[in-house]
């Protein structure tokens, strides 16, 4: 056993009905709450009103920032920031998928620290502060684990960048995982928060800075999505379904917030910054391939481990053998969740190749994968993921 650290202080209430808690929740920290939600919609539409009128019950000041958009830029953080100085708001509130989870942490260090929230990324000198407004995670997506870590992303529309605050400040005080908010996800959105869940388990369970409790959680969550998401998308009202989405999610998310992601994050991440039109879990589909052929040699018996996964049926195989079957088997379960797409496909410019390669080696994920590339070697794994 070797020595490791385990960090985890999002209070998780998990179960069907439990939005109706919400207000009970935020009650601790005041009375006066920004709710941050994309632009209200249909489908959205009765979480909303149930979100807000759980607050309302319990005598909560409710002001909604509805400025969130996907891949969430500084300029909408800084209008949530705004609003919430303005409305002196006690707590913030995310509701909805990843985006709207990381504008809801960013608004809570932005809206109380000088500058904007870009001046708070992982690398800088100056660090959020407890003077960070709590925040509550309400999830509606199954992918992108944010409403249990400390990461809050953040694109930069000027730079075409995308980077991240990590901070232990940022982490939810308490995370409200319903599964019946996911019903009404359409099943695109379903296969791409779903392979995230999956990407954040995988990288996690490769990463060397792993532990086995993280392997003990991320390979779960593995086990779970494999069984769970070609299905859940072709029966999207299926409330047990869901539900196993959204523990597979959060598993996940428990995972990278102590073991971190790998290789395809810091490309995905660059891609993101760059082409913000693609979703973050189709930027990861796209490039997943060849990194899987390239990375299996370096982690035999964990890949082994997935490709038993997808294929239960060849589980006697020796590892070096269920390792390679897991690049093809990853493969066919990319197709089969309708996400198999080149980054041409996607609509990366091919001569931006070299910008990419670039870009993804500025967030340091790519050093935590078992095999660490140079440039020349990333170029090429874009190559191979153009066409």
């Amino acid at each position: 056993m070797i020595t490791f650290n385990y960090f985890q202080p999002t209070e998780i209430r998990f179960g069907y009905g439990r939005l109706k808690e919400l207000g009970e929740v935020a009650r601790r920290f005041g009375k006066r709450c920004l709710l941050v939600t994309v632009p209200i919609f249909p489908e959205f539409e009765n979480n909303y009103n149930q979100a807000k009128e759980s607050l309302l019950q319990m005598g909560i000041e409710v002001f909604h920032f509805d400025g969130v958009i996907p891949n969430p830029t500084v300029e909408v953080v800084t209008k949530g920031a705004e609003l919430a100085r303005e409305v002196k708001a006690e707590m913030v509130i995310g509701l909805g998928g990843g985006s709207s989870l990381d504008t809801a942490k960013a608004i809570a260090v932005a809206a109380t620290h000088p500058g904007t929230c870009w001046d708070y990324l992982y690398f800088r000198e100056t660090q959020p502060t407890n003077k960070t407004l709590p925040i509550i995670a309400v999830p509606t997506t199954s992918g992108t684990g944010s409403h249990v870590t400390q990461v809050a992303v953040v694109t930069n529309s000027a730079e075409r960048n995308k980077s991240a605050i990590f901070n232990p400040i940022i982490y939810p005080r308490v995370a409200i995982v319903d599964p019946e908010l996911v019903v009404s996800l359409p099943p695109q959105m379903t296969a791409a928060t779903g392979f995230d869940a999956f990407t954040h388990a995988f990288e996690s369970y490769i990463n060397p800075k792993g532990s086995p409790y993280t392997d003990l959680l991320a390979s779960e969550a593995i086990r779970i999505i494999i069984q769970t998401l070609p299905e859940v998308i072709k029966k999207g009202q299926d409330i047990e379904l869901r539900a196993r989405m959204s523990w597979a999610d959060t598993l996940a998310g428990l995972s990278i917030a102590n073991a971190g992601v790998t290789l395809p994050h810091g490309i995905a991440m660059a891609m993101s910054g760059l082409y913000p039109h693609i979703a973050h879990g189709q930027a990861l589909a796209s490039v997943y391939p060849a990194i899987m052929r390239f990375s299996w040699k370096y982690a035999r018996e964990k890949f082994a481990f997935l490709g038993r996964q997808l294929r239960p049926e060849e589980k006697d195989l020796s590892d070096d053998s269920a390792a390679v079957m897991a690049v093809e088997a990853l493969e066919d379960f990319l197709k089969n969740i309708g996400l198999r797409k080149s980054l041409k496909d996607l609509g990366v410019p091919k001569e931006e190749l070299d910008l990419l390669a670039e870009r993804s080696l500025v967030l340091p994920d790519y050093k935590s994968h078992p095999y660490v590339v140079n440039l020349v070697e990333l170029r090429k794994l874009l190559e191979e993921s153009y066409e």
